[in-house]
């Protein structure tokens, strides 16, 4: 079975040798771990990875292997997988998706409370309980307009709620820029970045002035052009920004290679009373939202990133965040940090196109005062302007 696991991930490009091979079938033979994948997945990453930069690959060949295993996190108790084991997938009209009638937040968590204290045993296709395949608003893998999306991947972006932990891979800040736009948009951050009085010498001017004065040393000076810019960058990570990594990756990478002074920090969906550097380590390494905005002072550029795509939940609603009971609605975070951070804007790499159709992007519009922007060269230049003044 491990031989088979070694050569998978050999075939993701890991440099894994067998010495490291070997490492690991001690570890098992003299029983570090126990009977657990969770366990297997940690031991077998620190015997067989030597470099955190080949996390994201592990984590993908380990999830191709041993593809259908699900963590689960705690929402008051287990549910027992074979609930969840998708067996059909049910196709509705779309007359039948209409009839479906959604539920209210309270009565959404008051009824997901009840199921759990009623349901003895797996369901598949229904209406009601939790499972998989039906129109039920708990499960995966069915159709519900609003409910709560327990084990399984997304399918119709209706969630309002995930009880799953999902691991994101941090945003690659070397992604090397390959379209025209994004290079002309780095024109415009260097103009936007640089700023200064200092003189330096201006080495060609001074060659060119000594020679024509018959060898005497003539020595120009220009101003010295400073990164003095500070930039906050807040970056939405995971489910709906799975579409949009390349295009964030490149404006990353642009960002830490025009910004000398850049700070970065993630969040999923909607900021709320804590952010992260690094997403691997995201529940362990938690930085308080408060910290941040006492760390930075004003003069400190804000830009978030995000596609702004959320249930509505998510930003008006204690509690309403997919992946844990936020005390605080989201709304009120942005507010604190756009009255923290005068200086701010949202870029948004979802297709301007479809903002009008997304009433979580129409709040998020309000929030931050309309300051907006697509990611698109155009975009950027305003965001820029709008910065930069």
């Amino acid at each position: 079975m491990l031989i088979d696991f070694f050569y998978t991930l050999r075939s993701a490009k890991l440099p894994v040798s067998v010495k490291e091979y070997l490492t690991l079938l001690e570890a098992l033979k003299a029983g570090v771990i126990g009977p657990s994948v969770n366990d297997f997945y940690y031991l077998s990453r620190t015997t067989l990875v030597k470099d955190e930069a080949h996390f994201d690959k592990f984590d993908r060949a380990f999830g191709a292997y041993f593809k259908g295993v699900e963590m689960l996190t705690d929402f008051g108790q287990e549910i027992p997988l074979e609930w969840l084991r998708k067996v059909l997938e049910k196709e509705l009209t779309p007359e039948q998706k209409a009839a479906i009638e959604k539920m209210g937040w309270d009565e959404l968590m008051q009824t997901l409370k009840k199921r759990l204290e009623e349901q003895k045993e797996r369901h598949e296709g229904g209406s009601k309980w939790i499972g998989t395949g039906g129109t039920s608003p708990f499960g995966h893998g069915g159709y519900n307009p609003q409910g709560v999306r327990i084990g399984g991947p997304g399918k119709n972006r209706s969630a309002v709620k995930v009880w799953d932990q999902r691991a994101y891979a941090d945003y690659d800040d070397t992604k090397e820029l390959g379209t025209r736009n994004i290079k002309v948009a780095l024109r415009r951050l260097r103009r936007f970045a640089r700023e200064g009085s200092e003189l330096e010498l201006d080495l060609d001017d001074t060659i060119h002035s000594t020679a024509a004065n018959a060898g005497l040393l003539d020595i120009k000076m220009v101003p010295e052009r400073h990164n003095k810019v500070k930039v906050l960058l807040l970056m939405d990570v995971g489910g709906t920004m799975d579409e949009h990594i390349h295009r964030v990756e490149e404006l990353f990478s642009a960002a830490r290679s025009e910004f000398k002074h850049l700070e970065f920090y993630y969040f999923h969906n909607c900021v709320y009373d804590f952010m992260w550097k690094n997403n691997r380590r995201r529940y362990t390494e938690k930085s308080a939202t408060w910290d941040i905005i006492r760390k930075y002072n004003k003069d400190w550029r804000l830009i978030f990133v995000g596609d702004a795509t959320m249930s509505p939940y998510e930003i008006l609603q204690p509690g309403g965040s997919v992946e844990y009971n936020n005390e605080e609605p989201g709304a009120e975070w942005l507010q604190r940090l756009t009255h923290a951070f005068p200086k701010f804007a949202w870029i948004n790499p979802e297709p301007q196109g479809v903002w009008q159709y997304r009433q979580s992007i129409a709040i998020v519009q309000q929030l931050v005062s309309q300051r907006m922007f697509p990611l698109t060269l155009q975009g950027l230049e305003g965001a820029m302007r709008l910065l930069s003044k």
